[in-house]
Formats: C-alpha cells, sequence, structure tokens
C-alpha cells in the first residue's frame, strides 16, 4: 500500500468514522433496530483505527514540540528520544489496523452441525463439539440460540443448528464470525467408542458449517419460491414428542436447499428459526457466487465449507489436537472439548494476518 493511497484510505476511514459517530448520537435511528446494529457494528469496526490514528498524531506532534523545547532545555531530550521510539511502533499498529479485513468480522453466525459415518459414535462426537461450542461461548460472553436439532437415543446429535450472537457491540469490530469462521469443515475424532467392548480405536468424523448470521436486508426471500412442508416433530429413536404437526421445513427451489426446524411447539415459530437459517445459508452462497464470477476462489474455504475438507483431528487416545491447516498441534485435548479453544483460534487468526500482510491469501478466504 502506498503512503498517499493508504493516505486517502485512512482520511475516508476517520471521515467515515465521524459520520457513524453523528448517526449514532441521534435517538431516531433506534427507531431502526437493523439499521442501528449494522451502524453500530461498522463504527466499532473503525474506532481502534480512529484511536490509533489520533494517538499517532498526537505523538508526532508532541515528537516535535520536545525536540524543540530541547534546544534550550535537555531535559526534553530524554522525551523527544522517547516519542521518536514509541512512534515506529504507532505506524505499524495502524498499518496492521487498515490491512484489508473481513467484512464478515463483525457479524454473529449459524452454526451447523451433522454427525458423518460412523453411526452412534459420529453422533457422540457432533455432541462433543456442540459442547465445545457451547462453552466457548460462555467464555466470550456471547449466547446461543438452538433453531433447529435432531439427538440420538446415546445423547449424540445427528443434526443440529444454533445461532452464536454478542451482546452488545463487538469490540473493534471482532464479532463472533471473526473467531468462529475457521471452524468450517470436516472435525475427525480418533477415540475408543462407549459401545466398543474389544478396546479398539476407531474413527469417525462429523462435518461443521459456520456462516454469517444474514439480516433481512442482505438476502430478499421470495416465499413463492420457497415450498413449506409440516410435519411432526420427532425426538431419539424417531418417537414422535408432539401431537402436532409443528415442525417445518423449507425448501428453496432455486437452489436445492432444504433447512428444518423442529425445537418449538410453535409452527409458527419453527419457521421463523428455519428462515433465519435459510436466510443465511443463502448469503454464504451469494458471496461465494459472486467471488467466483470476480475470480476470486479466496472465500470457498469457509463460504461453501466442503465437507470433504478434513481440517482437525482430535486424538483422545494421546490427548491430542491437531489442526491440519497450519500444523498446529496440542496436547490438551480435554481441556479443548471444554471450551478452551483460544490457543488454536489464535494460531489460525495469526496464520491469517501474516499471510495478509505478506501479500499472500488469507486462510479463511482459501478454496
Amino acid at each position: 500500500m502506498s503512503e498517499s493511497h493508504g493516505g486517502n484510505r485512512l482520511a475516508d476511514m476517520l471521515a467515515e468514522h465521524s459520520e457513524l459517530e453523528k448517526q449514532l448520537a441521534d435517538p431516531s435511528i433506534h427507531g431502526d433496530q437493523a439499521l442501528a446494529r449494522r451502524v453500530g457494528r461498522r463504527y466499532a469496526e473503525l474506532s481502534p483505527i480512529a484511536a490509533t490514528a489520533a494517538e499517532l498524531d498526537q505523538a508526532r506532534a508532541d515528537l516535535e514540540t520536545a525536540r524543540e523545547l530541547a534546544a534550550d532545555d535537555p531535559d526534553f531530550a530524554a522525551e523527544a528520544d522517547e516519542l521518536a521510539e514509541r512512534i515506529p511502533a504507532l505506524e505499524v499498529k495502524l498499518g496492521e489496523l487498515l490491512l484489508p479485513r473481513d467484512p464478515d468480522d463483525a457479524r454473529d453466525v449459524i452454526v451447523e452441525i451433522k454427525a458423518g459415518e460412523g453411526g452412534d459414535e459420529s453422533a457422540l462426537f457432533a455432541g462433543d463439539l456442540l459442547r465445545m461450542y457451547t462453552r466457548y461461548a460462555e467464555r466470550r460472553g456471547w449466547a446461543i440460540e438452538v433453531l433447529g436439532s435432531e439427538e440420538t437415543d446415546l445423547g449424540g446429535v445427528k443434526d443440529i443448528s444454533f445461532s452464536v450472537k454478542t451482546k452488545g457491540m463487538p469490540e473493534g469490530g471482532y464479532g463472533v464470525w471473526s473467531r468462529l469462521k475457521y471452524e468450517g469443515g470436516v472435525h475427525r475424532v480418533q477415540r475408543v467408542p462407549a459401545t466398543e467392548s474389544q478396546g479398539r480405536i476407531h474413527t469417525s468424523a462429523a462435518g461443521v458449517l459456520v456462516v454469517p448470521e444474514a439480516e433481512e436486508v442482505d438476502v430478499q426471500l421470495d416465499m413463492n419460491e420457497i415450498r413449506v412442508d409440516v410435519f411432526r416433530s420427532s425426538g431419539p429413536g424417531g418417537q414422535s414428542v408432539n401431537t402436532t404437526d409443528s415442525a417445518v421445513r423449507l425448501t428453496h427451489i432455486p437452489t436445492g436447499l432444504v433447512v428444518s426446524s423442529q425445537n418449538e411447539k410453535s409452527q409458527l415459530q419453527n419457521k421463523e428459526s428455519a428462515l433465519r437459517v435459510l436466510r443465511s445459508r443463502l448469503l454464504a452462497l451469494k458471496q461465494e457466487e459472486a467471488a467466483a464470477k470476480a475470480g476470486d476462489v479466496r472465500k470457498s474455504q469457509v463460504r461453501t465449507v466442503d465437507r470433504s475438507e478434513r481440517i482437525r483431528t482430535y486424538n483422545f487416545p494421546q490427548n491430542r489436537i491437531t489442526d491440519h491447516r497450519i500444523g498446529f498441534t496440542a496436547h490438551n485435548l480435554d481441556t479443548v472439548l471444554q471450551g478452551d479453544l483460544d490457543a488454536v483460534l489464535d494460531a489460525l487468526t495469526t496464520a491469517e494476518r501474516n499471510a495478509r500482510m505478506e501479500g499472500e491469501e488469507g486462510l479463511s478466504r482459501k478454496g
């Protein structure tokens, strides 16, 4: 990024930050919660840039003053030296903040976990992943809402979808997506199943899909293109848990996407939950198609979430977790499954940032 181009971009961002601040100060904006949320998220994204730019400007001004005063008073020479050392670090920090970032980083997400091949063991592992994400969300102060689920007799999970939301505005514009976007793909487990009498280690897997949660303005749904089927909710083993047809299955005819929800007793509530999932999956599909048309295949790793791509292995006998994309390995699988995910997510975030700084494609954009 050239100095002049970077300067122009910074000036534009600072002007946008100032304008957003005015919008948020206007009480009328809160009459439209969706607009207030979008403006608030963008303001949160730009605030660290504005704060660092202001700190850098102040340091440069102070340095100039200290050097002038040092000519008459040597005591100011030490202050000038200290400022001269601090300014390059601020310049680097601002440069990093100005790097192009994922425009969805501030968004909440919808996560889907599906048991793969492996029968009951795969479903039990899917349940382990659900608890891992739930506990991680609790650590971060995020809220989880189950939108649809299908469980097994042994307490496993065949299929579940849930939203993960920040409470209030995400700090620095880094919301749930900025952390959980790396989770999409195949998660493989190696362990002795509870149902295994010979003590043999089995390998099974579960698929995870993570998409940014779409708002109504992001995707306009045409209900004429959506087939709505209703059916009885079923519990583990397939037995009916409701006497009314409250479960809802939506089929988006143009794309063939199918979403179902049966968690609520109300058919209307289940339909709304299913629409949230469908809208978010359509947004991810729309973004992927736009990237493909632009000859930009960077987004496919997190956008389409190729379930054939094995991203991580959880090895119980060795208490080991391995992320295959960056070669990350740690022997704290027990605490990771309790929600201690930050080490692996920090490693993925760092790898992506380094790739961006080197001018390569980031991990969250690779195909």
